[in-house]
């Protein structure tokens, strides 16, 4: 699986795991903790990760959700490149109809230009938040709807080449930083997220990388990951399909401390999906939580799909999730409440799957 462009989608290590390993970060916020906590402790994730041969941290967009800072992936990005040198940064992703192609084009433009060769721009077609947010992000009556995505991409690839067909209302216009300056610059490699369906078959016939939200989308993995494959059409990006899966995962010396921790998270989602979004709870208060029967059907989808446990357990359940999907790249999200924890589960899985250790602790 050789990207042509750049040759970015291989080579990583691997240690002993079936396939690289990534991070997706939702900046978590949790109670008792701030924005500018998360966000810290974000970048010593991402230095983790680096150091410990992770191949990707991305990051998410999300609003009006208080326990998830992630709402401006492109200046998080900004950050965590002025604090690694090595491990490729992206968005899982930009939710593109939330934002004019044109100016998604040149946020990234710039990320390339600050850290060359090492920026994915991950894509997807969802708001990233509630219906009513939707409208206030898009400064339009209209429901939010990802029907335009397709144009909407073609647009974005269009600023980020600068290359329109000729009579194109956009021809004049260019994304700067950009080709148009005629030094040769490189590009983000451009993805498309998705939990059905639609993208990855949009992926598939447009050549790209297509990475799937298993993590929340579990019973659609397998469908769209073949879909993906049987459409996919070689490209001058990519010869071959490549797949990354997300999937929650979360590592602790003992069954009962990583339990806890996903409860945590899966508080958080029942919560958002009932309409109470808030920041992640403390794992007393996710034990002591008294679930609704709409919030117990939400947490045992998702923990039923989430990788959580000792080392071993983990790395058996991703070992298996490999198998299943054989994906070509996992990638590990995690918004549990532990600041510390999350660094401390991450560096277990490092160690279950034999990758370098860090040279220096993340300051």
């Amino acid at each position: 699986m050789v990207n042509q462009a750049n040759g970015t989608l291989r080579g990583t290590a691997r240690g002993s795991a079936p396939a690289p390993l990534s991070v997706l970060d939702l900046v978590a916020v949790g109670e008792g903790h701030t924005t500018r906590e998360a966000l810290r402790t974000s970048a010593r994730l991402a230095r983790l990760a680096e150091a410990r041969g992770f191949h990707r941290f991305w990051v998410a967009e999300h609003h009006s959700m208080p326990g998830i800072a992630s709402s401006s992936p492109a200046v998080i990005l900004a950050y965590l490149a002025s604090q690694t040198t090595r491990i490729r940064l992206g968005s899982g992703g930009v939710m593109l109809p939330n934002h004019a192609p044109l100016v998604i084009a040149e946020q990234f433009h710039t990320l390339e230009a600050m850290a060359p060769g090492r920026v994915d721009l991950g894509l997807g077609r969802a708001p990233g938040t509630d219906q009513l947010t939707a409208r206030a992000l898009r400064r339009t009556g209209r429901p939010a709807s990802g029907d335009s995505f397709p144009t909407e991409v073609a647009e974005l690839i269009g600023f980020l080449h600068d290359e329109f067909p000729h009579g194109h209302p956009y021809a004049r216009v260019h994304a700067v930083p950009g080709p148009v300056q005629g030094r040769s610059q490189g590009r983000p490699e451009v993805w498309l997220l998705g939990s059905s369906g639609f993208s990855a078959q949009l992926a598939g016939r447009l050549g790209l990388p297509f990475a799937f939200a298993h993590h929340f989308a579990a019973h659609h993995t397998i469908p769209a990951l073949e879909l993906y494959r049987q459409t996919f059409r070689p490209s001058a990006v990519l010869s071959e399909p490549y797949t990354v899966v997300g999937v929650f995962a979360f590592a602790a010396e003992t069954e009962e401390r990583a339990r806890d921790q996903a409860l945590t998270g899966a508080l958080t989602t029942a919560r958002f999906r009932s309409g109470q979004p808030g920041l992640v709870p403390t794992p007393e208060e996710a034990r002591s939580h008294v679930f609704s029967a709409f919030e117990r059907e939400i947490l045992g989808g998702w923990l039923d799909h989430a990788v959580h446990g000792t080392p071993e357990t983990v790395r058996e359940q991703l070992d298996a999730l490999h198998k299943r999907t054989d994906a070509d790249e996992i990638m590990l999200a995690s918004n549990a409440h532990g600041l510390e924890e999350r660094l401390t589960s991450l560096s277990l899985i490092a160690d279950s799957y034999g990758l370098p250790h860090a040279e220096t602790e993340p300051a």
